[in-house]
This record gives structure tokens, C-alpha cells and sequence, in this order.
């Protein structure tokens, strides 16, 4: 099918939530790159926004799918599944976690996590303390309690009046939250970098002032790794940066590697508040889903693509870096291994992103003034001179025209 095909059929049949897409198809991925329905070669530099963390048509995930497929697909929560419980393991064994639930995206890891929250105090005994404080510029979802979560008016306010019980105050303000913290406040929720405001990294300090408050007022501590999680920012999760423990943590995206899959995940005694009843799922956790985040932990553990991560970070920043001595109009470079946002003073980074799209690398804006690039952890040194290279021909077109 050609690609005018599929956008007729698109703008007739597609509930038109995302507008006028970027005039491509994809046909096939291997690796860093992609290819569209006319054989031109793309680089992803955005993989799926942090979806496409080995890349695409990874072996180890394309095998574990394939041959999980041909034996079973889904069987119900109410039998026991080897693959889920196997994945669960591996990812307590490798984090702070004491259990784990699954679920099919982040935005239902996220109520996952809210529910757990407020039960935990519940069943406590303290039914009043439900309250959860987030942070502006968050992001957390697309249900009705993560929009409430999310601390960016433009999500909100089509589908006011919010979901009640969730406060936003501002980013590394800790005076702010400490004045939001009440006998209502049941967590803390933080999205250690932010993603889709444009890659704004919480300050260290502030999260261990975090941690404190909430330990002093039997609080507890939920991050979002939806994003920033799973090797990155060159850690496995992103707490390890920040020497600092959440409760509660949430994973999703790059867990699957495309397969939809979030995680709850949770130290044990938070996590045993959840009895039988009190949450569920009929897709989370099936056994296609499990075998694919299986196959990526496998990956991310055993392949060095979390320390590739941390290393290419530091090139391509340092490469960044030197990109903005030329170019003035370049604000700041900031992010953590291979999550980084490129902050403009002229409102030109979808010209920018297009321009890069049309020599076949893809980045993403996040409005007007900011670039983020998310490459798959398989990124290599020349790949990433090749999105340099690019990336000087846009802004050096850009500013010309101005």
C-alpha cells in the first residue's frame, strides 16, 4: 500500500488524535534504522519515543515473540504464568523492588501505583490520607487519574473537572512541597528526569530533600521510570543516580521493546497491602508480553547496553556541546545517557526536526523551543557523528533563513 493510500484511509477511518502526522510510513526496522513504504533509509534518534531501546527487529526479542507466539499467547490471571513469574524475579533481583505486578501500558502502571498507594494507608487505617502530591511539567499518563497527575494545564484542561486527590507544585521547589505536604498526603510522585516537557532532570538534592520529608511524614515515594528507566540514562533505573530508594517505581516503554507492557513495582511492604481483589488485569502480564521483557532484561543485563548507554551518552553530550559553541541559538544541552533535550532561543525546533527528517534522521520537538533525542542503546559512536553532521546542516540552513 503507498503511503497517500494509508493517509486517506487514516484521516477517514482514524479518530484524529494526532493531527497531521509527519508524511511517512514504516515498512521495516532492523537495528538503529527504518525503512518507509518507498525503500528510503531512516535513522531513529527517537525510538519510539524510548519505546525501541534495542533497536528494532532486535534477535533476542524477535525470537523470544516468535517462539512464544507459536506455543501460547494469553491464558488469564487466574492460572499461574511461567514467563510472568520469571520476569518478576529478574526484575526484583535487580532493583529495589520486593514485588511486582504487570500491566499493558505506563498509564496503567501509574494507577496501578496510585491505588496502592491509598490502600496501603487504608488498610492502615488511615482512609483520610489519599492525597498525591506531583510535580509540574510531569507527565504520567492519558487516563482521567494520570492527566489529574500530570502537572501540564494543556492535558488538563479539556477534561476538567480532574480526577480529585492529586496537587502539582513546581519542579525542585522544595519549600513548595513542603507546604503541600498535609495529613492527607499519601505519596510523592516523581518522574526522576522529566520526558515529554523536555527532558528537565530533577536536581539531586532535591530528591534526597524528598526522600527526608517523606520519611519524616510517613509518606511514601513513587518515581515514574516510564521514560528514564531500564538503561537509559546508563543506569538500569534511574534511582541509582540519585543514591536514593523509591517505594513504589513504574516501568514501562522500553520493557517490551514494542510489546505493550508496564510494571508495578513495589518493596514489599508497600506491595502487600495488594490481597486478592483489590487489582487485576486481563492482558497484563500474558505470556507473549513476559517473553519479549525477558528477552529486552536479557539485553539490557547481559549485552552491555546499559554502560553503551552511559558511554555514548557522554560522547554524543560532549558532541552536543561542541555543536553549541557554533551555535549560539543552542539555550542548553542537558539529560543523563542517551535521554538528552537540546533547549533553542529561537522557536524553531519542529522546522529543525523536519529538516532532519528530510536528510533521514528522526528527532523529536516538545513545542517550539526544545529538540529531544532518544536513541536505541545499540547507538554507536558513528551513528551518532552522523546525527551530529545532520543536525549542524539543520540549524545552519535555519539560521541562514532567519
Amino acid at each position: 500500500m503507498n503511503l497517500n493510500t494509508v493517509i486517506e484511509m487514516d484521516k477517514k477511518y482514524y479518530m484524529n488524535t494526532f493531527g497531521n502526522r509527519i508524511p511517512v510510513c514504516f515498512t521495516y526496522g532492523k537495528g538503529i534504522n527504518l525503512w518507509d513504504t518507498q525503500g528510503n533509509k531512516y535513522y531513529d534518534f527517537l525510538s519510539g519515543i524510548a519505546v525501541n531501546a534495542l533497536g528494532h527487529s532486535h534477535p533476542k526479542v524477535v525470537n523470544a515473540i516468535k517462539s512464544q507466539a507459536e506455543k501460547l499467547i494469553h491464558c488469564s490471571n487466574l492460572y499461574y504464568i511461567e514467563n510472568q513469574a520469571q520476569l518478576a524475579k529478574v526484575l526484583v533481583e535487580n532493583s529495589c523492588a520486593g514485588r511486582v505486578f504487570f500491566s499493558n501500558s505506563g498509564a496503567e502502571a501509574n494507577e496501578g501505583a496510585f491505588k496502592l498507594a491509598r490502600i496501603y494507608f487504608k488498610k492502615k487505617g488511615m482512609p483520610d490520607k489519599y492525597e498525591i502530591i506531583t510535580l509540574k511539567k510531569s507527565f504520567h499518563g492519558r487516563t482521567l487519574a494520570t492527566t489529574a497527575a500530570t502537572g501540564q494545564e494543556k492535558y488538563q484542561k479539556p477534561y476538567a473537572p480532574l480526577t480529585p486527590g492529586f496537587i502539582n507544585v513546581p519542579l525542585n521547589d522544595i519549600d513548595a512541597l513542603k507546604a503541600a505536604v498535609n495529613e492527607k498526603t499519601c505519596a510523592v510522585m516523581i518522574e526522576p528526569i522529566q520526558g515529554e516537557s523536555g527532558v528537565n532532570p530533577v536536581d539531586p538534592q532535591y530528591i534526597k530533600e524528598v526522600k527526608k520529608l517523606c520519611e519524616a511524614n510517613d509518606i511514601l515515594l513513587i518515581f515514574d521510570e516510564i521514560q528514564c528507566g531500564l538503561g537509559r540514562t546508563g543506569k538500569l533505573f534511574a534511582y541509582e543516580h540519585f543514591d536514593v530508594e523509591p517505594d513504589i517505581f513504574t516501568l514501562a516503554k522500553a520493557l517490551g521493546n514494542g510489546i505493550p507492557i508496564g510494571a508495578l513495582c513495589a518493596k514489599e511492604f508497600v506491595a502487600s497491602a495488594f490481597e486478592p481483589g483489590d487489582h487485576g488485569s486481563t492482558f497484563g502480564g500474558n505470556p507473549l508480553a513476559c517473553a519479549a521483557g525477558l528477552a529486552v532484561m536479557d539485553a539490557l543485563i547481559n549485552d552491555g547496553l546499559v554502560k553503551n548507554a552511559e558511554v555514548m551518552g557522554e560522547y554524543f553530550l560532549k558532541k552536543l556541546k561542541a555543536l553549541s559553541e557554533k551555535y549560539p541559538v543552542i539555550k542548553e544541552v542537558r539529560g543523563k545517557g542517551l535521554m538528552i533535550g537540546i533547549e533553542l532561543s529561537i522557536e524553531k525546533a519542529a522546522d529543525i526536526k523536519n529538516k532532519c527528517f528530510n536528510m533521514g534522521y528522526l528527532i523529536g520537538n516538545v513545542g517550539t523551543h526544545i529538540l529531544r533525542i532518544l536513541p536505541p542503546l545499540i547507538v554507536t559512536e558513528q551513528d551518532i557523528d552522523g546525527m551530529i553532521a545532520v543536525l549542524d546542516k539543520a540549524l545552519g540552513e535555519t539560521i541562514e533563513a532567519e
